[in-house]
This record gives C-alpha cells, structure tokens and sequence, in this order.
C-alpha cells in the first residue's frame, strides 16, 4: 500500500511544487527588499546540480526527486543563510565539485576530472580558506571509496586548488592588495579558538539540532538498507557520509563559521534523508514524514518571524 509519504516522494510534482515553496519563503526572507536575487539564481543551479547527482548516480532506485527537495527545504529553512553569498558560492563549489569526483568512480587516468573537481574547491577557499581542511580527507576518500586516485590525479588535485591563485596573485599585486592574500592563504595555519558559541543564537541552536536530526535519521536508514544498492551507490553514500561528519565535528570545535559550515553540511545530508523518504514504506515511517515537514515548517517560521 502505498502511504502519503511515497506519493509525495514519487510524484512527478515534487520539485516544481518544493520550488514555487522555496520561491515564496525566500519572498518573505527578503527576496525583493534585500536584492537576493543573485543568492536565489546560486541556489536554482545548486538545486539543479543535486538533482543531476540523483539522476547519474542512481542514488533512490526508484524515480524521485526526494534529494533536490530535501536540499531546497533543508537550504530555504535556514532562512538567515539568504543574504550570504559567500555560503551560496561555496555550497555551489561543494556540489559542483561532488558531481565531478562521482564521474570518476574506479577511473585513475582522468586527471582533467580532477583537476576541476578541486579546481571547484580552490574557488571556494578564496571564500572560505577552511575548506582546505577537508581535502585531505576527500583524497583518501577518492582512494577507498571511489578508488580512482594515483599520482597524476594527486597533482591534478594539488594544481585544480592552486589555480585560482595564480590568477588572484597578480591582480592583487597590481590592486595593492597582495599583503591581504597572503594573509588569506596564511590563515588556514592559525587554527581558531574552540568552541566560540558567543555569536550562536537560539535560530542557529534549533536549525543545527534539526539538520543534525534528519541527518542522523538518514545515516541510520542507510547503513541498514545499503546492501540494496549497488556498490558504486554505496561507496558514493560513504564519501558523503564521512565528509558530513567532518562537517559536524568542524561546526562544533568552530563554530564561528556555522553559517558557511551549514550550507555544507545540507548538502551532504539531503542524499540520505532523500533516501530515507523514498524507499521507506511503514506506518512509523509515514509518522515520521509527517513529523519533519511540521518541523522544517515551524522552524522556516520561526527563522523567518521572530528575531
């Protein structure tokens, strides 16, 4: 018997409807006051990106939109993100970059893959220099899990995240602002005190325990029910899962960049509780459906509506 919960997950309607929802939260997060309108298009092509990582990667067995609409819910109820470039450029980079690595599953000799996947991850570390951090992990990760690394994709890697820089650095030189770059770059050495949660407010306490929430139901679901998939599926479901624990454990020793951070972990999250609403079918699970759109509703509004 199929429940409300696998209809709405395989309704050919699911992302147009998530959208024209999306569109009309971030209307009253300020879309048209604020001039938002750059941070919006960044998200229509993010959500378009994870909806293309859906498609090629097979990651629901069954035809759903379940990730794009858990990515675009999960991304409009944070509504203080809105008004960050930064975040949505970096969420785009993060994904971007996903889309590529997954292409090159058991390939060692496409270094030109490489090379832009972290090329996409050096454009985020202008933004975001932290982001630096988790490559070193991706790197063992594209080892073990899509087992497509060698030394010539060790060096495209190292060049992709380079690149950026060799553009940045002359034209900071003749901007005067080269002392500003090299600080930049520099300042990924200086690891920041923990734990600074001064600047944490009550909207960031309860979208973190959500997102966190979705994402440990997620995970759970799909450590039980991954020997259903294929093993491409569950090595691309692993790497996600590894990358959002690092996100998690980051946001918690530094949290002065949770807002950045967040958008990161959204993106690493809505595989998994896409899958989750899809492919489950019990009455528990249906509850639970109803529980979290409740939950990512009041939260919006909460988010949107009271300082």
């Amino acid at each position: 018997m199929k429940r409300f919960q696998n209809k709405v997950a395989e309704s050919r309607y699911a992302l147009t409807l998530m959208a024209i929802y999306a569109l009309g939260v971030w209307y009253l997060g300020g879309l048209v006051e604020n001039q938002l309108y750059l941070q919006l298009a960044f998200l229509g092509v993010s959500t378009y990106l994870m909806m293309e990582i859906n498609n090629s990667n097979a990651l629901i067995r069954i035809y759903s939109r379940m990730v794009s609409c858990s990515f675009l819910a999960l991304t409009s109820m944070a509504t203080f993100l809105f008004p960050s470039l930064r975040e949505s450029i970096v969420q785009l980079c993060l994904i971007t970059s996903y889309t590529i690595i997954f292409h090159i599953y058991q390939d060692k000799d496409s270094p030109g893959l490489m090379f832009y996947a972290f090329l996409c991850l050096g454009i985020a570390s202008v933004l975001f220099i932290q982001v630096l951090y988790f490559v070193p992990l991706l790197w063992i990760l594209i080892g073990f899990k899509m087992m497509a690394f060698s030394i010539r994709m060790f060096f495209a890697s190292i060049v992709g995240l380079i690149t950026p820089y060799w553009f940045l650095a002359p034209l900071s030189f003749f901007t005067g602002h080269f002392d500003s770059l090299v600080e930049h770059i520099t300042s990924i050495a200086y690891f920041q005190p923990l734990f600074q949660y001064q600047r944490f407010n009550d909207h960031h306490y309860i979208t973190f325990a959500f997102v966190c929430l979705v994402a440990l139901i997620g995970m759970v679901h799909y450590l039980r029910n991954s020997h259903m998939d294929k093993i491409r599926t569950q090595m691309i479901y692993e790497l996600l899962m590894w990358m959002n624990l690092l996100t998690v454990v980051f946001i918690v020793l530094q949290p002065q960049h949770f807002e950045i951070l967040l958008g990161m972990m959204i993106v690493n999250t809505s595989p998994f509780i896409g899958h989750f609403l899809a492919l489950t079918h019990t009455k528990l699970t249906n509850v639970t459906f109803y529980m979290l759109i409740f939950l990512i509703l009041f939260i919006t509004a909460y988010n949107l509506w009271i300082p």
